[in-house]
């Protein structure tokens, strides 16, 4: 017979491990409105769709759905893929957000473990737009500029900002996306990135007493720049989290006080 406190702790261990289990596959986007006073004034405002490290999930059409009408466009922070995903899986997911609207891409570590060729050849075919150490500059119908870069993975040494800078004007307002936050170690208050975009740390993905080795997502200053890092979509290693649920975001961005 089981005496009654090993039971309890076997109770109590099997309703956290299903809570890390429900942290993991949540669909949950968050909403957030970012303020720059600097932000150029004929746009108005623009609303992101950000998706970072979906690794080996499924995006729920509960997002898309979400998302749709929400966002002018769509941004994915890196880790789309890793080892062993089926590349129809990649293609669905890619599929599922170009109906969102057009869709920005940036390296991420894991993304370097599929079959590159094939990858490239789904996003030819899926029309996704691959910011590798470049730059796009999105237009106001009063011809004001925004530019949009990004940088291929930071932790594997692959990336360019200087590329990326050398494809845009030097006082336009400016978003970076980047896989891995340690990108803001290089931009400096002339670059006039005023946004980063990132994801990459899984929010610790699991976070005891509060405490783990990876950043928790949120948002902080930097200078001139807002670093915003997301937990992530997915997971890796195992499909568990604690403390840091799994999250997408849409992010509005407008003229006004600088969001602190």
């Amino acid at each position: 017979m089981i005496p009654i406190i090993l039971l309890i702790i076997l109770i109590i261990g099997l309703c956290l491990l299903l809570y890390m289990l429900r942290e993991a596959f949540l669909n949950d986007v968050v909403r957030h409105e970012l303020l720059f006073p600097d932000f150029p004034d004929s746009f108005g405002r623009i609303s992101i769709f950000f998706i970072s490290d979906i690794h080996k999930r499924t995006i729920s059409e509960k997002v898309i759905q979400i998302a749709i009408g929400n966002a002018d466009f769509v941004v994915v922070g890196g880790d789309l893929t890793e080892r062993n995903v089926p590349l129809k899986k990649v293609r669905s997911n890619l599929m599922k957000l170009r109906q969102i609207g057009p869709v920005y891409f940036v390296w991420g570590n894991n993304d370097y473990e599929a079959d590159l060729h094939q990858l490239h050849t789904v996003f030819q075919e899926t029309d996704i737009n691959v910011l590798d150490n470049s730059a796009v500059s999105l237009h106001s119908n009063h011809g004001e500029k925004i530019f949009l870069l990004g940088v291929d993975d930071v932790t594997l040494g692959r990336d360019r900002l200087e590329l990326a800078l050398d494809r845009t004007e030097a006082n336009h307002f400016k978003i970076l996306v980047s896989h891995s936050p340690d990108i803001i170690k290089k931009v400096g208050p002339k670059q006039n990135i005023r946004l980063i975009l990132s994801g990459h740390t899984h929010g610790g993905q699991i976070r005891l007493f509060g405490f783990s080795p990876g950043e928790k997502g949120g948002i902080k200053r930097v200078q001139k720049t807002l670093l915003f890092i997301s937990n992530g979509y997915g997971t890796t290693a195992i499909p568990l989290r604690l403390g840091a649920p799994t999250q997408c975001h849409l992010i509005t961005v407008r003229k006004g006080t600088d969001t602190p």
